[in-house]
């Protein structure tokens, strides 16, 4: 009976992870009704895991319940505002951490990763890079809880409608990361966090001028 009911779990967080996914990857535009029965034609699955799904991305504030259905959510100006002043300090307190917890093997993913962005020319593979950077230094900071709650607001911070365009402060991205880098190095706890910060308000400011941008 327990390897059922684990197999039942698996199988509904699997569900779960590939809606998910592809809600995150921009699949469904925002503003998209989402039904338990078009979603389980879609990934051909009964109605019951798609009904838990939706459930639990509502939950994860990736989708709102309305009278129509489960509808994919347009995130506000306010809502990006709101999201950053929680992420800032955590991920502040991250930087901090990493500098004085962060391994040799932390230093050497971090400073792959960094390399890795430098020398892609692809710049449509450059937030991922960039947001690959932003987890290792969270899992060298060693504190699960920050590095979980930072997760979940990426979540909520993704973008449904990605651009792509090259941004003329790319360049100004990557100088920040090798700087809070160079702090991790150092030991610098201080150092990393105030420059993390800064950092983090800038993208910020970035978003939120690009989405008004965008929905105005």
């Amino acid at each position: 009976m327990n390897a059922n009911v684990f197999t039942g779990a698996t199988r509904a967080d699997a569900h779960y992870l590939r809606v998910k996914g592809d809600l995150l990857a921009g699949r469904f535009e925002p503003g998209t009704v989402l039904l338990e029965t078009t979603l389980g034609q879609l990934y051909g699955v009964s109605r019951t895991p798609m009904r838990e799904a939706l459930a639990r991305l509502a939950h994860d504030r990736l989708i709102d319940r309305t009278e129509r259905g489960y509808v994919v959510r347009e995130r506000s100006a306010e809502e990006i505002q709101a999201i950053y002043e929680a992420r800032i300090p955590l991920e502040g307190s991250a930087a901090s951490l990493a500098a004085t917890r962060r391994g040799t093997i932390d230093v050497d993913r971090l400073d792959h990763l960094l390399a890795l962005r430098r020398d892609e020319p692809d710049h449509t593979r450059h937030p991922q890079l960039n947001s690959d950077f932003h987890v290792a230094l969270r899992d060298a900071a060693r504190s699960p809880v920050i590095t979980s709650t930072l997760g979940q607001l990426d979540d909520m911070l993704t973008d449904y409608r990605p651009d792509r365009t090259p941004s003329p402060t790319t360049r100004r991205g990557l100088d920040e990361h090798l700087g809070i880098m160079a702090a991790i190095r150092d030991g610098d706890s201080a150092g990393a966090r105030t420059l993390m910060v800064s950092h983090l308000e800038r993208m910020r400011d970035m978003r939120i001028a690009a989405h008004v941008r965008r929905t105005r």
